[in-house]
C-alpha cells in the first residue's frame, strides 16, 4: 500500500523529516478559514487506495481539530485507504477524572472524537496519570512512542560528566530510567521538613556532584516553575548551571525566558512541538512505529 503524508499548518519541518524515513510522498493540500471563520480544506494530491498519514501535533488543539476532522473524511471520500494519525503531542490527557461536580472526563471524550475519524494514532510519551493506557481512552490502533532512548543517547553524546537531578521523589523512577539507559548518575532533591513553614531542600551527596554537570529531565515543560524552583536549590549548593531537557515544549506564557532568567546553561526539547529549543529529533523512531502499525490497520 503507499503512503502519502499531509501536513496540517506548523508541521512540515517533522513531515519531511519523516516522508524520507518512511520513502512517502507528501500530499498537498488548502486548509484554510473563511471570512465567517469556518474551516476549509481541500486534498489537491491524488489520495485513491492510498494510506494517509496526517501530521499534527495537538498543542493548542481547540484550532487543530475541525481542519484535522475534515482532512481525514475528505481523504476517505476520495477513495483513501486508511487515515492514520501522527499526534506527537497529545492533548486532552489532564482532564481523566472528574475534579469538581458538574465536569466531564475530556480526556474519554477526546479520545472517542479522534478515534471516530482516525484509523490508528501513534503520540509520544502522552501525560499517563490516573489512565493507565491509551487504549483505556482510545478505541483504535494505537503506538506510544517513549523519549527516553533518544534523551539518553543525546545526554551521552552531548553533555560532559552530567549527573541526572530529579526534582522529587515522584521524578525518580522517570529519571532514573534516562540515566540508566545513558550510563550515567542520577540522584533527587530531598526535602527536610523542620517546621509547617521550614522547608530544607538539599541535593544529596552534593559534594560529589560538585564537577558534575546537572541536568534536569522532564516530560513536559509547561510554566516550567518546577525546574525554575530546582534551578535555584542548585545554585544554593554550589552546583554548576543546569541543563534542562523536556520532551513537550508547551511552554505557557512566558515560562521560556522565565527558565532562562533561571539558573541555567541550556534549555533542550524533542521535536514534538515546533520550537526554538528543539534539538533532540524523534523522526527514526516515529517513522518506524508508524511503518509498523500501518501492517496492523
Amino acid at each position: 500500500m503507499k503512503t502519502i503524508l499531509f501536513s496540517l499548518p506548523g508541521n512540515q519541518e517533522l513531515t519531511e523529516l519523516l516522508a524520507e524515513k518512511m520513502k512517502a510522498e507528501i500530499g498537498e493540500c488548502t486548509i484554510r478559514k473563511f471570512p465567517d471563520g469556518e474551516s476549509y480544506t481541500r486534498i489537491l494530491s491524488d489520495v485513491k487506495d492510498k494510506c494517509v498519514v496526517m501530521v499534527c501535533t495537538l498543542h493548542e488543539p481547540d484550532e487543530k481539530l475541525l481542519p484535522l476532522y475534515f482532512l481525514s473524511h475528505t481523504a476517505k471520500s476520495l477513495g483513501a485507504m486508511c487515515t492514520c494519525l501522527v499526534a506527537p503531542y497529545l492533548a486532552y490527557m489532564r482532564q481523566d477524572k472528574v475534579f469538581d461536580e458538574g465536569e466531564g472526563v475530556t480526556s474519554s471524550f477526546f479520545g472517542k472524537l479522534i478515534s471516530g475519524f482516525a484509523d490508528s494514532i501513534t503520540t509520544i510519551d502522552p501525560h499517563l496519570h490516573r489512565i493507565h493506557m491509551l487504549g483505556e481512552v482510545y478505541n483504535i490502533p494505537k503506538r506510544v512512542i517513549h523519549a527516553a532512548d533518544e534523551i539518553s543517547k543525546y545526554i551521552k553524546k552531548n553533555i560532559h560528566n552530567p549527573v541526572l537531578i530529579g526534582p522529587d521523589s515522584e521524578s525518580e523512577q522517570w529519571v532514573s530510567d534516562v540515566a540508566k539507559k545513558a550510563g550515567v548518575p542520577f540522584t533527587v532533591l530531598q526535602k527536610v521538613r523542620h517546621g509547617d513553614r521550614d522547608v530544607e531542600v538539599s541535593v544529596p551527596d552534593v559534594d560529589k556532584y560538585k564537577e558534575a554537570t546537572p541536568v534536569l529531565v522532564d516530560d513536559i515543560i509547561s510554566t516550567a516553575r518546577t525546574m525554575i524552583e530546582t534551578t535555584e536549590h542548585l545554585k544554593s549548593t554550589g552546583m554548576k548551571p543546569a541543563i534542562c531537557i523536556g520532551i513537550h515544549a508547551v511552554f505557557s506564557g512566558n515560562a521560556y525566558q522565565d527558565l532562562w532568567d533561571a539558573y541555567v546553561e541550556d534549555i533542550i526539547t524533542c521535536n514534538t512541538i515546533p520550537h526554538q529549543s528543539n534539538k533532540i529529533d524523534l523522526s527514526d523512531v516515529i517513522a518506524k512505529e508508524v511503518k509498523e502499525l500501518m501492517h496492523h490497520i
